[in-house]
């Protein structure tokens, strides 16, 4: 579905494809971008610090070969030897085939998880120039058909996807159902939540949580109808414009609401695309504060407002989401209220802001194509959490909870004896949702005492 001021970039010819992806590419390149393009030593560290390349062992998912074509570009048109590598031929141009089969490297093997840039001993970012070329792929038609469809959707309805009830609805429905009240569509508040679309349809226990939490917090706060969904379809097809818009819903309603906080549930990458790049779509800084929902309960706990009881948990281990731990920091916060409830908590091997990739970010869980190979990469991430012995798994994170509870499906039904024993012990551990452990142990004053 696409909007009608907007004709479907799909269905453009070939040679319009690679003349919107170039322009579009050239448009987003500036001096450092033009830096990290000529920076690369070609080590192979973003290599071995991408699930992807350590699950296949196979080149072509080498981080920084993902933005080769625009690299090629860059070189052969803008770069400081453009002429001479155009003269002597060094440099092809970009073809509709190079694009087409680009797309496979630039969303179906990679997740925008940040892993690659933080290793990088150059320093390059080499996430952001991968978000770069999805941004030209999208102008030139190349955006997988999942992502676009969602996008356009929710650019403009507000949900990424059609539903027989509103999620308006659904969320009052939702609040029956866990005998919680759903503050909806109320002004004058201290804090304005919004939710995963994700949770409202797959783990509603979650949506519960959250509400049950502030109301215990005995904060202001409100759902609004025309911005209640969390994720950003925009940011996974690669239109920062769509993006804007999306992002727009969530600012305008959280400014009539005149709420100080907009808190970001238990999605990694809402919170990146609100937190670090919603201000600069906009055009001015935003006149309220982004949290996620572990950074503001934790502030919450060592204010002495929040308080929270004993867990019974045998043991569990910790899921990152990366755009949390690895770009936001806020690895402490989630650790900060598992020791609150005396979790026994077992690390992975690699964990905080050097943890992998659950497989299913950046909108990958939501391409039909990539399920094969994310399948093979999650294979990674489930040893490392069979290794630590650790009974449950706990995340922050939606779609480490989709993409986990997927890969428990895929290898009971269609792998091979050999491969689910191999992962059996992880596999077999769904993932929990923090928000829910905490929303089962609030202990009021009277129950502290």
């Amino acid at each position: 579905m696409s909007p009608p001021d907007s004709p479907d970039p799909q269905a453009r010819p070939a040679a319009a494809r690679v003349a919107g992806a170039m322009e579009s590419f050239s448009r987003d390149i500036g001096a450092m971008s033009a830096f990290r393009l000529e920076s690369c030593i070609h080590c192979g560290m973003c290599a071995d610090s991408c699930h992807y390349y350590i699950a296949t062992e196979d080149p072509q998912y080498t981080p920084i070969w993902k933005v080769e074509p625009f690299k090629q570009a860059y070189k052969r048109e803008a770069g400081a030897f453009a002429p001479l590598f155009r003269l002597l031929g060094l440099k092809r141009a970009v073809t509709a085939e190079q694009l087409t089969q680009w797309q496979h490297l630039l969303f179906d093997s990679c997740n925008l998880c940040g892993r690659c840039s933080l290793i990088c001993p150059m320093g390059i970012d080499v996430t952001a120039l991968i978000a770069q070329a999805r941004h030209a792929m999208f102008d030139a038609g190349l955006a997988p058909p999942e992502l676009y469809a969602k996008a356009a959707h929710q650019r403009l309805t507000g949900q990424p996807e059609a539903s027989v009830e509103p999620y308006r609805d659904q969320l009052k429905a939702i609040g029956a159902r866990f005998d919680v009240a759903i503050r909806l569509d109320e002004t004058d508040v201290e804090v304005m939540l919004c939710v995963p679309r994700t949770d409202i349809v797959q783990y509603p226990a979650a949506v519960a949580a959250l509400a049950r939490v502030m109301a215990f917090l005995k904060v202001s706060y409100t759902f609004r109808s025309d911005g209640l969904v969390a994720e950003n379809y925009g940011h996974h097809a690669g239109s920062p414009e769509w993006q804007r818009d999306i992002s727009l819903r969530l600012i305008d309603q959280a400014i009539a609401c005149g709420a100080k906080t907009l808190l970001i549930p238990e999605c990694g990458h809402a919170y990146s695309v609100l937190r670090w790049e919603a201000a600069d779509l906009y055009g001015a800084p935003l006149p309220f504060e982004v949290m996620a929902v572990t950074e503001y309960l934790a502030k919450e706990l060592q204010a002495g407002r929040l308080k929270l009881g004993t867990a019974a948990l045998e043991s569990a281990t910790f899921q990152d989401p990366c755009q949390l731990s690895r770009k936001a920091g806020l690895q402490h916060a989630p650790r900060t209220l598992m020791h609150a409830m005396g979790v026994n908590l077992k690390e992975m091997q690699d964990h905080g802001a050097f943890s992998f990739c659950c497989g299913g970010g950046g909108g990958v869980v939501d391409i039909e194509s990539a399920a094969p190979l994310r399948y093979r990469t999650v294979e990674t991430k489930l040893r490392e959490i069979a290794a630590t012995g650790a009974a449950t798994v706990l995340t922050s994170c939606c779609d480490c909870r989709r993409t986990f509870d997927d890969a428990n499906r895929h290898f009971a039904d269609h792998e091979s004896a050999t491969v689910r024993n191999a992962v059996r012990a992880a596999g077999t551990a769904e993932a929990a949702s923090l928000l829910e452990l905490i929303a089962q142990h609030l202990r009021s004053d009277e129950t502290a005492a």
